[in-house]
């Protein structure tokens, strides 16, 4: 299993955008299918789903980060998580 989740963060504070409060990143580096199956296991919906181009992911509040790691997601620190994006970049292209 290959499910990453990078530092909480306040993106709101940082760029102006989305929503308040802390939040993560939750990304496979292979199957897109095991990262559904993983957020439905945290009890996160499918519809929170965000397609992005580059970064296909879920993003997590605390407390589902927490469960994410508990049931075995990697935490990466955003510099890990920048190259493992190029790697798969790299691969793909």
């Amino acid at each position: 299993m290959s499910i990453y989740v990078d530092p909480l963060r306040d993106y709101q504070a940082i760029t102006g955008q989305g929503l308040p409060g802390l939040w993560c990143h939750m990304l496979t580096g292979s199957d897109l299918e095991e990262l559904h199956l993983f957020a439905e296991q945290i009890g996160i919906s499918r519809r929170r789903f965000q397609p992005h181009p580059r970064h296909p992911h879920y993003d997590l509040n605390p407390s589902a980060r927490q469960i994410a790691v508990v049931l075995g997601a990697i935490e990466l620190s955003t510099r890990e998580l920048f190259h493992l994006l190029r790697s798969l970049e790299n691969r793909h292209a």
